[in-house]
């Protein structure tokens, strides 16, 4: 049975509410601003399962430290992997995170966090999914969703198939911020 991404936007949006939220609903300090070069895409976390990942999410976010990253690796159909500072997918933060795994699958538009083959190697990369991809459930930390803007994660330029992904001159996150720090 697929994961009721509608109803836990209802619940999402009325606790925004109860927690100071805007009159939509919407939770500014659990709202991402991803700016692509075709526009914004808007990425609810969920610190309700992941709250170690949204909360080191948010402390990166609010350093800049993803402004400018490259998407080094994209794959049609798949997803579109960003987050590392060396742009070749062997970078990070600095700072491993234990796996928060949990049942929310990996559907279009869910935002999970990359590792290696340790599960608890988590560190700065996430990827945003094209499609939904049932292997990676259980597997990867699920900790957002975008909910607006999906057009302009469709539009990052795709790697080579041949090259797992790999991207020539890979599109760039132009800046990513935590919502109620957006002027």
């Amino acid at each position: 049975m697929p994961f009721p991404f509608r109803r836990i936007a209802v619940l999402f949006a009325a606790a925004g509410i109860a927690a100071g939220g805007t009159a939509n609903g919407q939770d500014l300090e659990n709202t991402l601003y991803l700016d692509l070069r075709s526009g914004r895409v808007v990425i609810e976390m969920l610190p309700d399962v992941a709250p170690a990942h949204v909360a080191r999410i948010k402390e990166l976010a609010r350093e800049g430290f993803y402004d400018g990253l490259k998407f080094h690796r994209v794959i049609e159909g798949f997803m579109a992997q960003t987050g590392d500072p060396l742009g070749n997918g062997t970078g990070g933060s600095g700072k491993k995170l234990k796996a928060e795994f949990s049942k929310v699958p990996f559907e279009r538009g869910t935002v999970g966090m990359a590792r290696s083959q340790d599960p608890n190697s988590g560190d700065s990369q996430f990827f945003i999914m094209f499609a939904p991809s049932s292997h990676l459930n259980g597997q990867y930390t699920v900790w957002g969703q975008v909910v607006d803007g999906m057009e302009h994660v469709d539009d990052i330029k795709r790697g080579h198939a041949a090259m797992n992904g790999a991207v020539q001159d890979p599109d760039v996150i132009v800046k990513m911020q935590v919502a109620a720090d957006a002027g």
